[in-house]
């Protein structure tokens, strides 16, 4: 029984995987959000472990660059309703409007897009004895999340962020 279930899962998850890499359903970021936040390039940032170290807190590094997660109903970011731009923590590229953001229910800060295509980028990720899509920004490759195929309309999809792997600037 438990090997039907697990077998039920994985192959869930590898159709999700196929399906968002298969037909990416992004929309283009709302009108009127300010996109011309300072460092707003996908020129890559490369820094030294250490580097990293010493600009980011304990958590920020756990997460963005160890790929950690941190616990539900914890990221300060989560019940945040105030209207302006998510950047990343680690470099500060734009990612996602508070226009795409919604609460999914599942305990970290969900949005439905990011803010421009190709700012966050999928990756495969096999840990855990799962297959899952996780999500990395374009500039500094830093981990933010994961996205599933059980969003809102209209993409469908669920950003699933990390409170620490994001910084919010009001607008």
């Amino acid at each position: 029984m438990l090997g039907i279930a697990l077998f039920s899962f994985i192959a869930c998850n590898q159709a999700q995987k196929k399906a968002i890499h298969a037909s990416p359903k992004q929309e283009e970021a709302p009108s009127g959000v300010l996109l011309s936040l300072t460092g707003d390039t996908l020129q890559p940032i490369v820094k030294a472990d250490a580097e990293w170290r010493a600009q980011l807190s304990e958590m920020e590094y756990y997460v963005l660059r160890k790929a950690g997660t941190e616990r539900a109903f914890t990221g300060s970011l989560l019940k945040n309703k105030e209207h302006g731009v998510y950047v990343c923590a680690g470099c500060e590229l734009p990612l996602f409007s508070s226009d795409t953001k919604f609460d999914s229910g599942t305990g970290w800060p969900s949005f439905w897009a990011p803010i421009r295509q190709g700012h966050v980028l999928d990756k495969e990720d096999r840990s855990y004895g799962m297959i899952r899509v996780e999500n990395v920004c374009a500039r500094c490759g830093g981990h933010l999340g994961h996205v599933f195929e059980d969003g809102p309309k209209p993409t469908g999809l669920r950003y699933c962020m990390n409170s620490v792997s994001l910084k919010f600037v009001k607008q």
